[in-house]
């Protein structure tokens, strides 16, 4: 049997070492646990939510695939249904990043505990890569996809050695390294669009002189900076 994910989840997928146990928080019908025991990437899973709703249909789903020996659910509010030392990979998917960090922050202990973290956040999404690089992890693998309009970066880290993450420059923060350093072409989309915007405000701003008008002008002029700087990185490819 197989499952087919969708281009966002086969993205995360992609990222999960083979042989690691699986703790996916906040995992809705429970298909990422179940496609990666199906293809015998995992040995076992632990799917979490916090709404007995969409943890009763992972279970259902669960069950229908003959996966209950290899896959636990638990109704919890982020990872606090979870011992250190139980899994192995976190996945978080589809929520805030300020979400995404209360959770991480609330069981740091647990947290720390991970050999990797495959995390997806759909806000925020500079502040929290610095989260990340500041509190004792590394980013070491990030992709994007574009799926149904919506754009999904994907972040892959781990626990941190010392003064790795000092490096970074302004647009690593906001437009991802590995993903800059790749050339990713979803990334080089998500830019044009996002000039496209900027221009599109600007113009539109132009016509109003008041002192909001202006400073959200400079914002702008900052912002387009750093996108063209962002796609300089893509010239002689």
């Amino acid at each position: 049997m197989k499952m087919q994910l969708s281009k966002r989840l086969e993205a995360i997928a992609r990222m999960v070492s083979p042989g690691n146990r699986l703790v996916d928080v906040g995992c809705d019908h429970g298909y990422l646990p179940i496609a990666l025991t199906l293809r015998q990437v995992i040995p076992s899973a632990i799917a979490m939510d916090v709404r007995p709703g969409p943890l009763a249909r992972a279970k259902e789903n669960i069950d229908a695939y003959g996966l209950n020996p290899y896959i636990e659910t638990r109704l919890s509010d982020g990872l606090e249904a979870l011992e250190p030392g139980e899994g192995d990979t976190l996945s978080i998917a589809g929520m805030g990043g300020p979400l995404m960090e209360r959770i991480l922050t609330k069981d740091w202990e647990v947290s720390k505990s991970f050999r990797e973290l495959i995390l997806q956040p759909q806000s925020e999404i500079c502040h929290f890569r610095k989260f990340l690089l500041s509190n004792g992890f590394d980013l070491k693998e990030e992709d994007m996809v574009l799926e149904d309009g919506k754009y999904y970066f994907i972040l892959r880290a781990v626990p941190a050695s010392r003064g790795s993450w000092n490096h970074y420059r302004d647009i690593d923060y906001h437009y991802g390294r590995f993903l800059l350093q790749h050339k990713n072409p979803v990334l080089l989309q998500f830019l044009e669009r996002e000039l496209r915007k900027n221009e599109t405000i600007s113009g539109q701003l132009a016509r109003n002189a008041n002192q909001a008008a202006q400073v959200r002008q400079k914002e702008l002029r900052e912002e387009r900076q750093r996108i063209l700087s962002a796609m300089r990185e893509y010239e002689n490819q």
